[in-house]
């Protein structure tokens, strides 16, 4: 029998697809315009991403897990910074020497949260929720991104 995953599960996921983004990226050539497509690609799940754990996670984290509100403040603050460096990549292109400084701002940043959430925040939400929420908050989220999907852009 396959299990879908929990909310927590679905988040681990999306912070894989971060992580071999930011290595695509990092590996297409300077200036390439393919480090801009993928930038913007980036920044459509990561905007996704932040959105849902701020409807779908926090809200439950910061009412059932001891400290979650100081869990769930500094994700949003990280969650602010990335979106702060991915409004500013917008505006360069990949050749300009602020595209190279602005991405490794956001990919330092990025790779902070993940870890912080991983180590911290999902371990401790893991602990405090209980299995059949985390797996109802998974089925919602899914549910949420198939409806958006299905409309498409």
């Amino acid at each position: 029998m396959s299990r879908r995953p929990d909310i927590l599960g679905e988040f681990t996921a999306d912070h894989r697809a971060v992580t071999e983004l930011l290595a695509r990226i990092e590996a297409a050539p300077d200036g390439a315009p393919e480090r801009g497509e993928l930038v913007g690609r980036l920044t459509d799940l990561l905007f996704s991403h932040c959105s849902a754990e701020e409807e779908h996670l926090f809200p439950a984290v910061q009412h059932d897990v001891p400290d979650g509100g100081a869990l769930v403040f500094t994700s949003i603050h990280a969650h602010l910074a990335i979106g702060q460096y991915l409004s500013d990549l917008q505006g360069v292109s990949p050749g300009e020497p602020a595209f190279a400084t602005l991405y490794r701002g956001l990919a330092d940043t990025v790779r902070r949260h993940l870890a912080v959430e991983e180590e911290q925040l999902f371990p401790v939400a893991r602990k405090a929720l209980p299995a059949a929420e985390r797996a109802a908050l998974g089925d919602r989220l899914r549910t949420e991104r198939q409806a958006l999907a299905e409309q498409g852009p």
